[in-house]
């Protein structure tokens, strides 16, 4: 199977007025995300899993107006209270994505949070649409990029609420 061509990196931040403590029981919480993006609409865990942990898996289910609706499964590679979370979309043979959350403490007490993905390395959905439509490239492109970082940024922006309101 072709590897990931057209590779997709987007990251957002939020400077967050709590510790990365407080922060992190948000942005640990798989189900936390699907509150405030407009794509994911709900996220389960499977194989009895109940809270993260390395290899630990669970379901996203996602709708978008041009990309239909479809479910995905995840895999935690890294879980580093309070420092990182890191789940790969899991592909047929390799990983379709690579979502992460890092948490940065500030000397403030603040901490700023960064919420990133990069497609690939396994071919994608995207790839295989440009494959077929190679005229749309750019601008699949330009209007996947967009759709993540808008729901990203309401992810965050949605957690710094949380932690702020608390």
């Amino acid at each position: 199977m072709p590897t990931n061509v057209h590779p997709l990196a987007v990251e957002v931040e939020a400077r967050i007025a709590a510790a990365p403590e407080n922060v992190w029981e948000f942005v640990s919480d798989i189900t936390v995300p699907a509150r405030f993006s407009g794509e994911l609409q709900k996220v389960e865990w499977l194989d009895g899993a109940t809270a993260p942990s390395v290899g630990a898996r669970f379901t996203g289910h996602n709708h978008n107006t041009r990309l239909g609706e479809w479910s995905t499964v995840s895999e935690v590679a890294e879980f580093d209270p309070p420092r990182a979370f890191v789940w790969r979309v899991v592909g047929a043979e390799d990983a379709l994505a690579t979502w992460r959350f890092d948490l940065v403490p500030e000397s403030s007490g603040a901490t700023l949070l960064r919420h990133h993905v990069r497609t690939g390395p396994a071919f994608t959905p995207l790839d295989d649409f440009i494959a077929r439509n190679p005229d749309k490239k750019e601008k699949a492109i330009s209007v996947r990029r967009e759709a993540l970082q808008t729901n990203m940024r309401a992810t965050v922006e949605g957690v710094r609420g949380l932690c702020e309101d608390a």
